[in-house]
């Protein structure tokens, strides 16, 4: 039996969490993204990865850390033991957009709202209909459904329309979609068709090209230039959390205690890189 959880994750910073494909690829720096939405995910072995080292910072022993996340590959075979605590990827719930005006809209759609209800659906309490009712009771709200703050404008036959680098988006309704943020306070949003979200997810995206430099000149040494690309700051993330039913009547405590915290993800937290905000809720 496992007990579930759930966190979530807010961008503070720029996030990378990829690989560094070679030159023949372009020497690029790309993420990792699901293979339906083509938007970017967070490998639940890097959430791991990172709370892992942050326990064995906070003074409870390699001991106490192998206990509640098995022990390290390559550790002998005698002392392997099963994980308590169990994470999967995170998704993305809302991504921030360039819009001029705006000057930021938040876009979503339902296969990623799906995710974020399937995982949070039991927990989180909204309003709907003047009923207090859990995220699971609620309908996905339709592609190109706005909420009521978004400007646009207004067209003929009630639709409306913003405009974003690749075109002009038709939002054929507005809606409070407060419920469908982590923080129940509504952003400047829009949800599209699964089909498109790939397209304007890639619109969004940080990219930063870096070189590196001669020690004794201001000269590109060799080959070395890079393209990389991030998740932008502001970009709003889930990912469950099972915790295997213990006999021992202890608890799982990686914040010491706080349900939140300040976290670097990823890499390349050298250049600024992977600083988040991360909260676990459900424990």
């Amino acid at each position: 039996m496992y007990k579930k959880a759930y966190g979530i994750i807010e961008t503070l910073a720029p996030l990378h969490v990829g690989a560094t494909a070679g030159e023949e690829s372009g020497n690029l720096n790309l993420i990792f993204r699901d293979q339906f939405t083509k938007t970017g995910i967070i490998p639940g072995s890097s959430i791991r990865g990172r709370l892992r080292s942050e326990m064995r910072l906070l003074d409870n022993g390699e001991a106490e850390t192998n206990y509640w996340y098995g022990n390290e590959a390559g550790a002998e075979e005698s002392n392997n033991n099963e994980s308590i605590i169990k994470f999967e990827y995170a998704s993305i719930i809302w991504i921030p957009v360039f819009c001029p005006g705006q000057p930021i809209v938040w876009v979503s759609c339902p296969r990623l709202l799906q995710r974020y209800q399937r995982i949070a659906g039991d927990t989180v309490q909204v309003q709907s209909d003047g009923k207090t009712k859990f995220l699971k009771d609620i309908d996905i709200p339709d592609p190109y459904t706005g909420s009521t703050n978004v400007r646009a404008k207004q067209l003929p036959g009630g639709t409306k329309t913003i405009f974003f680098n690749l075109g002009f988006l038709t939002i054929k309704k507005t809606v409070d979609l407060s419920a469908w943020f982590p923080s129940n306070k509504q952003q400047s949003a829009v949800i599209v068709d699964d089909s498109d979200i790939g397209m304007i997810h890639d619109m969004a995206l940080y990219r930063q090209s870096r070189v590196r430099l001669k020690p004794d000149q201001k000269v590109v040494d060799g080959g070395s230039f890079f393209n990389t690309e991030a998740l932008p700051e502001g970009t709003i993330l889930v990912f469950p959390i099972a915790i295997r039913d213990d006999k021992s009547g202890k608890k799982w405590q990686p914040f010491n205690g706080n349900q939140s915290t300040d976290i670097y993800l990823g890499g390349l937290e050298s250049i600024g890189l992977g600083h988040c905000e991360l909260t676990l809720n459900g424990l």
